[in-house]
């Protein structure tokens, strides 16, 4: 039960409190820009733009970190591989990797990349001249047209559902496999561009043009590209970056073949939850992720079409919302579903203490209690954000317990998230995420902040004003 904060306190005192004890490890980098910490810088960049996921970093900045932060090689771990760019970009750099995702699209995206190293440029060139005049129409099969769910249906002009159709069924009669793989990628890396939809914050926005008017509103999301016309453009991109790789691949074998460069990758699909405690204690030397931030951003919405696109229906798209880490107000808490896993695997003690730095996360309890007395008295927009709240930290509680107890002594864990804000409360994730990966026994080495923050939502700003917020890379080391 929520206990009303008393006027005579601070009602801040505790957050307070945690900054007052970590302020020290804060700086400003410089080096660090929102171009470089998020997909921003990798729109240009052969390989890394074939696909338009924004929620993550750039290669520039996994190059920083590995340059800044280590001094030898060795095995990295993204437990929120995204579409890999960690992993990719670590590789080149002679690290061997292993990546966990569980959004289906991500796992598409990466192996696709990987089966991109296979594919002769002339094979794909080959390919390509043969879809040059096309009509993808003529390819059309009911049995590939797609399954949408509720909120995406009429996403397409009716030409275009049916050239999707086709170019599936042509898709399904490509025999080599990798090749097979970089043209279904090429699809889905279209699919927005052709829509009448735009990813937008939480949801998909659409155009006014739509066969329903499903928001009322007048928006416009400007050209919406022909499939024919985008699917070779893309198909082009692909095909050039395939040139300049299989160029550079020449290149760093006969120069560099004896340091073995290029290293390994094991690319695991499922939830890091489940996967980290399998994992053997100090196997991983670094860590370079971002999570979800607790944010409410719906991948499984914002990537809808992606997702159909790929068979998921409504069912299995509800689960992968629950199976995500939980920063959606539907989200309903794990904690059963953590206590049996832990138990049968013979591990009741430690799914405790980590039960009991959760418990005992004083900053945390603070603000949720103070939400949850807004909650009550209706001043939030969504009386489930502070379920939300403790759904995630709850679940980034056990994360990095096992990110700690995986990581190798003077192992370190490199990681980017945004602190949160609602009903003008903020929630300092970089300060409550940093005390728990020192009381599991990690050294705070530094957070680094941009030197611009992220500023609140329009609609707080109307309520509570202009205030930033950090938006942080969290450096811990493990010393034991």
């Amino acid at each position: 039960m929520s206990v009303a904060v008393s006027c005579l306190e601070s009602p801040k005192k505790e957050r307070e409190a945690l900054y007052k004890k970590i302020h020290s490890k804060i700086t400003t980098n410089p080096h660090l820009n929102r171009t470089l910490v998020s997909f921003q810088a990798n729109r240009k960049q052969p390989f890394y733009r074939w696909l338009k996921y924004k929620e993550g970093f750039s290669a520039d900045f996994v190059k920083y970190v590995l340059m800044e932060l280590t001094q030898s090689r060795g095995l990295l771990l993204d437990p929120f591989a995204g579409t890999g760019t960690a992993l990719f970009a670590a590789r080149k750099m002679g690290w061997n990797g292993i990546g966990i995702e569980l959004l289906p699209l991500g796992f598409v995206a990466m192996t696709a990349r990987l089966a991109a190293e296979n594919v002769q440029p002339h094979i794909f060139k080959k390919e390509l001249d043969k879809i040059e005049y096309l009509n993808w129409s003529n390819y059309f099969e009911s049995r590939f047209q797609l399954a949408h769910v509720p909120i995406t249906k009429e996403a397409f002009p009716s030409k275009t559902e049916r050239s999707i159709a086709g170019y599936r069924a042509y898709c399904d009669r490509i025999s080599d496999g990798n090749l097979k793989k970089l043209f279904e990628l090429a699809c889905l890396s279209v699919l927005e561009s052709v829509s009448y939809t735009r990813k937008d914050g939480q949801y998909l926005r659409w155009d006014y043009r739509a066969g329903k008017a499903r928001t009322g509103s007048n928006f416009n999301k400007g050209k919406i590209s022909n499939f024919d016309s985008a699917i070779k453009d893309k198909l082009r991109e692909i095909y050039d970056d395939l040139c300049n790789g299989s160029e550079e691949s020449k290149y760093l074998f006969c120069r560099e073949r004896q340091e073995k460069r290029i290293g390994s990758l094991d690319l695991r699909q499922g939830s890091c939850l489940e996967m980290l405690p399998k994992m053997d204690d100090e196997s991983i030397d670094l860590v370079i992720t971002s999570p979800p931030y607790c944010n409410r951003y719906d991948y499984t919405r914002t990537y809808a079409l992606e997702l159909v696109y790929l068979g998921i229906g409504t069912d299995e798209l509800k689960r992968l919302r629950q199976n995500m880490l939980s920063c959606t107000v539907e989200n309903k808490t794990k904690i059963d579903q953590l206590r049996i896993q832990y138990e049968q695997s013979g591990q009741k003690k430690t799914f405790e203490i980590i039960m009991q730095a959760f418990k005992n996360q004083k900053a945390l309890n603070e603000v949720l209690n103070i939400l949850d007395n807004y909650g009550a008295s209706g001043k939030l927009n969504n009386s489930n954000i502070p379920i939300m709240i403790r759904n995630y930290f709850l679940e980034m509680s056990f994360v990095i317990y096992e990110l700690v107890r995986i990581l190798r002594p003077r192992g370190k864990i490199v990681m980017v998230n945004d602190n949160v804000r609602y009903a003008g409360e903020e929630i300092p994730a970089d300060l409550i995420l940093s005390d728990f990966a020192k009381k599991f026994g990690m050294n705070i080495e530094t957070i680094w902040t941009l030197g611009r923050g992220k500023g609140n939502s329009s609609q707080q700003m109307g309520s509570h004003g202009r205030s930033e917020l950090r938006k942080c890379v969290y450096v811990w080391k493990k010393d034991f």
